[in-house]
């Protein structure tokens, strides 16, 4: 869709008409449906929690989207793994414009429990400031019980204790890398960092690593984002290599718009990094964005109408339908959420790094951060007028299609970052 990325995910109750046992054949039969624009059969197989989000018109201007990929050459083979009681498949579609990964999720019935798409990773290739004999990586899980995210701890080769810097994703179900499109921020930064002397944690998101997480009763962006931040930044304090008073978390877009709610979660951190955060609703970054891309006035009109209803939204609508893709417990977690107003309270220093060519989060954002930490000595602010939301250099107007070119966190970043740690 249009705005894939920055909704991040469109999550589906697909419900199949006949239940199999094979899930990969479950979710080719979804896939043909969607590419097809066979929206009726498609809307027939829908769950009923989901009909109200995929109605016709909704399905229908996934068209435009499907089209700008080019011609379709190639469906690609379906790889399953299980995820808890469901299945989660993952089909690659070539198209002559790019590759798309498709993933589904399936459970033991054989219906359809989640769908989202995303661009195909290109190849990374490491950036000049990785220098890979100065650490080493080794897997670690993050988190207890039912939820457990694989992760990564990159730590430097150097002996001593390091400071140590948790990774909290933006929106979607994202890797442990941060993959958007061609670039990996949190691969870059995980070794990048560790070059100049920290020890870095970066995990999959719950959200990628359990897909019907959002589906479930209660979910909050607590569930999506804090808790696990929380739990990362124990770990990382439990890791010889580490000083365990020199904990730091590091997030990008909405993990830096939770970092004040992370911090006084966990209590302890030595600082926060923003980079790219919102501090306005998520619900106003999506109309400024509408209009940004240039979308047509009648879906503008359509995605004001929704973040007005967002802010509508209380206890009593807690089995409302989504609106624009929130549950109403997600979004009555973030009710009067005032992210600057939180972060004032937070004792420790603060970094907030902004993109000038940012259009998901806007100099609107970055004025409200300097507002509402103004006379703080320990708050530092710096901008990157060359720089997007995904922190890489490049001129003109920036937009979601620039996200699918190859490209590397700028080498700036990675230097303010490391020069502002190391005191």
């Amino acid at each position: 869709m249009k705005l894939s990325r920055v909704l991040c995910i469109l999550w589906v109750g697909l419900l199949a008409a006949q239940p199999a046992a094979d899930p990969a054949g479950v979710a080719r039969k979804a896939l043909d449906l969607l590419l097809g624009q066979k929206n009726t059969d498609l809307i027939a197989l829908l769950a009923p929690q989901a009909k109200a989000t995929f109605t016709e018109a909704a399905l229908g201007k996934m068209a435009p989207e499907i089209q700008s990929w080019g011609a379709l050459e190639k469906v690609g083979d379906a790889s399953a793994r299980k995820v808890g009681p469901n299945n989660v498949v993952a089909i690659p579609v070539k198209f002559a414009a790019q590759t798309i990964n498709f993933q589904f999720g399936v459970n033991d019935a054989g219906l359809i429990t989640a769908m989202f798409h995303a661009p195909a990773p290109l190849e990374w290739v490491r950036p000049a400031y990785s220098k890979p004999d100065a650490f080493r990586e080794r897997d670690v899980t993050v988190g207890e019980g039912e939820i457990k995210l694989p992760g990564t701890l990159t730590v430097p080769t150097a002996g001593g204790r390091h400071p140590g810097v948790v990774l909290v994703h933006t929106n979607g179900p994202l890797d442990r890398d941060e993959t958007i499109g061609g670039v990996k921020m949190f691969k870059d930064l995980a070794e990048g960092l560790a070059s100049r002397g920290m020890v870095v944690l970066r995990y999959e998101k719950r959200t990628r690593q359990y897909p019907n997480v959002p589906r479930a009763p209660k979910y909050t962006v607590e569930k999506e984002t804090v808790d696990d931040a929380v739990a990362a930044a124990s770990l990382l304090r439990s890791q010889p290599e580490v000083n365990p008073q020199r904990i730091f978390v590091l997030g990008h877009g909405l993990g830096g718009y939770m970092a004040p709610r992370i911090a006084a979660a966990d209590g302890k951190l030595a600082g926060l990094i923003l980079m790219a955060a919102n501090e306005r609703p998520l619900e106003d970054l999506v109309v400024d964005q509408a209009i940004y891309m240039g979308l047509s006035q009648r879906q503008v009109d359509a995605i004001k109408a929704g973040a007005a209803k967002v802010k509508t939204v209380d206890t009593a609508d807690e089995d409302a339908p989504p609106v624009l893709g929130m549950t109403a417990t997600y979004i009555i977690s973030l009710k009067d959420y005032d992210a600057a107003g939180e972060a004032k309270k937070v004792t420790a220093p603060i970094l907030v790094l902004y993109a000038g060519r940012d259009f998901e989060v806007t100099a609107k954002d970055f004025d409200l951060w300097k507002a509402g930490l103004a006379g703080r000595k320990d708050a530092t602010f710096h901008e990157f007028p060359a720089l997007n939301h995904l922190m890489v250099a490049g001129e003109g107007k920036s937009t979601d299609a620039e996200y699918r070119k190859a490209g590397h966190v700028a080498p700036e970043i990675v230097d303010e970052i490391a020069k502002w740690v190391a005191p």
